[in-house]
């Protein structure tokens, strides 16, 4: 037998499969809609995974202000981030940047849950949040799907 039976698959830009999805994130606890989210943004629920190949599909959230957060974190997560000056660390509650900028949770979580690396800074472009039900990207015929059924 000089040849095998099977062949691993791997795919790379001319063979990858993308396609658009609309997910609502109505009442999902944030990391756990976050996680499900990068897994399709990552293309790990694809049997034709590659790690090092953006495979994934493009995801669209929608109702993004109407994320849950459990227990007190509305109040007691902060997120930090540094302007570049001294003393210029600055902290946001998870209640602040709702008010203001409600897509960001969404965008953070997510963005936390890729690889650093400019693989997932090229996945983190496939991600689009809307604040409300209504999205500017009817154009790409995008597929609604139930986030509850991806494990």
């Amino acid at each position: 037998m000089d040849t095998l039976s099977y062949k691993t698959v791997s795919a790379n830009s001319a063979t990858v499969n993308k396609e658009w999805i609309v997910v609502d994130a109505t009442d999902q606890t944030l990391g756990r809609f976050a996680s499900k989210v990068a897994k399709i943004i990552r293309g790990k629920n694809k049997p034709n995974f590659t790690p090092h190949v953006d495979c994934g599909d493009n995801v669209i959230v929608i109702n993004a202000e109407k994320i849950r957060l459990t227990g007190n974190k509305w109040n007691a997560k902060e997120y930090i981030r540094y302007t570049g000056y001294p003393g210029g660390q600055r902290t946001q509650t998870a209640k602040e940047i709702l008010a203001k900028h409600p897509e960001r949770l969404v965008e953070k979580a997510v963005k936390g849950m890729l690889p650093k690396n400019r693989l997932g800074r090229k996945l983190f472009t496939n991600l689009y949040v809307f604040v409300g039900s209504e999205h500017d990207k009817q154009a790409q015929n995008p597929k609604v799907i139930n986030i509850d059924n991806i494990k």
